[in-house]
């Protein structure tokens, strides 16, 4: 009876709610993620048939006086994972965290990762599938502008969603990207692509480049713990923390997202008015994989100045020290909150 009251306002077109204690399909994770309280696994079908896991974590409206409630509702949260991770590394902290302050947050599984289904073919997709499938969740599903946050390579997808949102034709009527509120892009791969940051490491850190190199490209952060520790999280987050996620990290991606050659031809992505959307620009100062450079390059194509958060890893939501990132990412979302009440 709980699970139905908090699931009462969910909306349930082409979803398939699936309350933490009814297994009523397999896992395709050997190591299944076990969701928190309050957390429920969704599956999504797509218009190609394809079902996507989407974990939903209801708000709690504790701190928000009636007054603002009777006069504003917060925004939903959709939140888009890099490669080799899915829906899990969002639920770990930062559902909790935010549902906390009065947020309903969506966190995906790309098709090919996580629990969602796996499509034909050698990779996940591309920018455009990928965006799409977003797209068709927030069109279907969510009935307010949301504010979509992307993690390094789903940073890129935030950012190709942007692209087409703000350039659809002014006479389109309907479009297949919805409108959002805002933007949060989190250690994001920059709009050029990742070949910049790669030659950069080459050229200034040659040691790290072929460290990046053979724990991202040859897969070895998957047999490696202290590799793993470097590649994603701070020098200070407990070993047996590193080893659980290296699991959930292994298990997480039975394909790659993108076909990388391809990506890299495609971009840079389409640039925007930098007044087009609320984005802000979130980075780590210990981040191994994208550099100081590649986050001043995403503030720069946004026309605002990044946040670069100390003492945090490039995997920021699952960090020994996630609650700064969440603190910084709660503050702008009080601000964009301030400026819809004026």
């Amino acid at each position: 009876m709980a699970a139905l009251a908090l699931l009462a306002n969910v909306p349930s077109t082409k979803m398939t709610v699936m309350p933490r204690a009814i297994l009523n399909r397999d896992f395709k994770l050997r190591v299944p993620y076990e969701l928190k309280q309050g957390q429920f696994r969704l599956f999504h079908e797509l218009p190609s048939g394809m079902s996507m896991e989407v974990i939903f974590q209801k708000s709690v409206d504790y701190k928000n006086s009636d007054e603002r409630r009777e006069r504003m509702k917060n925004p939903p949260l959709v939140f888009i994972h890099g490669s080799f991770h899915a829906a899990w590394c969002w639920a770990e902290h930062w559902l909790p965290f935010f549902s906390q302050h009065g947020y309903d947050c969506y966190a995906f599984s790309l098709l090919g990762q996580g629990e969602s289904d796996t499509p034909a073919g050698s990779v996940a997709g591309t920018l455009q599938t990928h965006a799409g499938d977003v797209a068709d969740f927030i069109q279907k599903e969510i009935r307010l502008p949301p504010v979509l946050l992307g993690h390094s390579f789903g940073g890129l997808i935030v950012q190709y969603y942007i692209a087409n949102m703000v350039n659809r034709p002014i006479l389109e009527t309907e479009s297949l990207y919805p409108n959002l509120t805002g933007a949060v892009l989190v250690c994001s791969v920059p709009p050029s692509g990742n070949s910049g940051l790669v030659w950069r490491y080459l050229f200034s850190k040659p040691i790290a480049a072929f460290k990046v190199t053979r724990s991202l490209a040859a897969k070895a952060f998957q047999t490696s713990l202290p590799l793993c520790k470097e590649t994603f999280f701070s020098a200070q987050m407990d070993d047996h923390l590193v080893l659980r996620y290296q699991k959930l990290l292994i298990e997480s991606s039975r394909m790659p997202l993108f076909d990388l050659r391809k990506l890299n031809a495609s971009l840079p992505v389409p640039s925007v008015p930098s007044s087009s959307v609320n984005v802000l620009v979130l980075g780590a100062n210990n981040d191994f994989i994208v550099d100081a450079e590649g986050l001043n390059e995403t503030g720069r194509f946004y026309g605002v100045s990044p946040v670069c958060v100390e003492g945090i890893a490039h995997d920021m939501m699952l960090d020994c020290s996630w609650e700064r990132g969440a603190q910084a990412i709660l503050s702008w979302l009080s601000d964009l909150d301030s400026q819809e009440l004026i």
